[in-house]
């Protein structure tokens, strides 16, 4: 395993564990983190249930390839492209894989 790998995927890890313990559970929904380190694939999911109905979403997925961070969805507010680059990530490492191909390559006009 490459060591920028490792490092990504504890940065990562890290990040995704910080949203579970601010977002929070209770008795009828859970926020999960799925990890496939094998593969690194990372990923926040929501389960349970709110007024009757099923909740069921994923929040954040994040693959390693190629030692790149490539951000397949982002459903946080701020971006959480801008939180893996306060963690040390370059900017040039992170590929917003749910933007149109030529806009993955215009990093901060596409990280909004």
């Amino acid at each position: 395993m490459d060591s920028v790998n490792l490092e990504y995927r504890d940065i990562v890890e890290k990040l995704l564990q910080e949203y579970i313990d601010f977002l929070g559970n209770d008795d009828l929904a859970e926020v999960k983190l799925v990890l496939d380190e094998k593969c690194d694939r990372y990923l926040l999911v929501e389960t349970g249930w709110q007024n009757g109905y099923r909740i069921y979403g994923n929040l954040i997925h994040i693959e390693i390839i190629d030692n790149k961070l490539w951000i397949e969805h982002d459903g946080t507010e701020d971006g959480v492209a801008y939180e893996l680059m306060a963690a040390g990530i370059p900017e040039a490492d992170i590929v917003l894989a749910f933007k149109l191909p030529e806009l993955q390559k215009m990093r901060s006009a596409a990280i909004s």
